[in-house]
């Protein structure tokens, strides 16, 4: 009896730390969200070496895990292959957009796959080297962060697998394709779309790389909506495909200004 005695008397004290932990959880939840749908392959997912910088958090940018729970974001952050796993521009584009605008609280959903062709980014195509399907796991992984707030931009870096005589011809028609796709599945017809080019190091390696630049840089006059960044003058990590940590970084920011110098965000910080 002196147990249960107790028990009782120490229920409500119990009843309050539950409440109180409650709360505190509560308080972790991010707020509505301005939604950032990162898309891509190993450029986008990052191949960077991280460093301390990488994780340092701010609680005004957060990131949608793989298992779909929101986390404050920090580099890496995709997961497609945890093996290479780095420093893409994600996180520091966010971070620009955060310095810009005070009040603005950022929701990144990583949904980049490494090596994946664009013909990989359509409805029911299965990736065999990551087993996954990148289009259908990024409109999943989108609608889930829908629920916590509202799109406010697409970042597509991809190209380099398809800079090839076959595919680099078509992949304009088929850019423009996956934009619309996009828009019309996720209800969001004029969320800005922002493409970035290939790396200088890969069109000196494989001249083909080339004719994908050229295509992301004309998709803005058949696509409304849709900016490009040029990644000229960004430096490689020794392996004449991915961006090194600083070059990512820098990547991220020129993603980021085109949302600040064509006032993207004005309307919805």
């Amino acid at each position: 009896m002196t147990n249960r005695s107790n028990f009782l008397k120490q229920a409500p004290l119990l009843l309050s730390l539950v409440l109180l932990m409650s709360l505190a959880f509560k308080q972790d939840v991010p707020p509505r969200l301005h939604l950032f749908l990162l898309i891509g392959q190993s450029n986008m997912a990052g191949r960077g070496v991280p460093d301390a910088e990488d994780q340092q958090t701010n609680l005004r940018i957060w990131m949608l895990t793989k298992e779909l729970s929101w986390v404050p974001a920090r580099d890496p952050m995709h997961f497609d292959k945890p093996a290479v796993i780095g420093v893409g521009p994600g996180l520091t584009f966010a971070r620009q957009l955060a310095n810009t605008y005070p009040t603005l609280n950022i929701g990144l959903i990583p949904s980049a796959v490494g090596g994946s062709g664009i013909d990989a980014w359509k409805p029911g195509a299965y990736y065999e080297p990551t087993k996954s399907y990148p289009y259908d796991d990024a409109l999943r992984r989108a609608k889930k962060a829908l629920e916590n707030g509202q799109l406010a931009g697409f970042i597509w870096h991809q190209g380099e697998s398809d800079s090839t005589p076959t595919n680099a011809p078509a992949y304009g028609e088929k850019l423009t394709e996956l934009v619309q796709r996009f828009r019309k599945d996720l209800n969001a017809p004029h969320v800005p779309f922002v493409v970035g080019t290939l790396g200088d190091f890969v069109v000196k390696r494989n001249p083909e790389a080339k004719t994908i630049n050229d295509a992301l840089q004309q998709a803005p006059n058949h696509n409304p909506d849709l900016y490009c960044v040029v990644s000229s003058g960004l430096t490689d990590k020794g392996d004449s495909t991915h961006f090194d940590t600083a070059s990512a970084r820098t990547l991220g920011r020129r993603y980021a200004d085109v949302f600040i110098q064509k006032k993207l965000l004005t309307a919805k910080r």
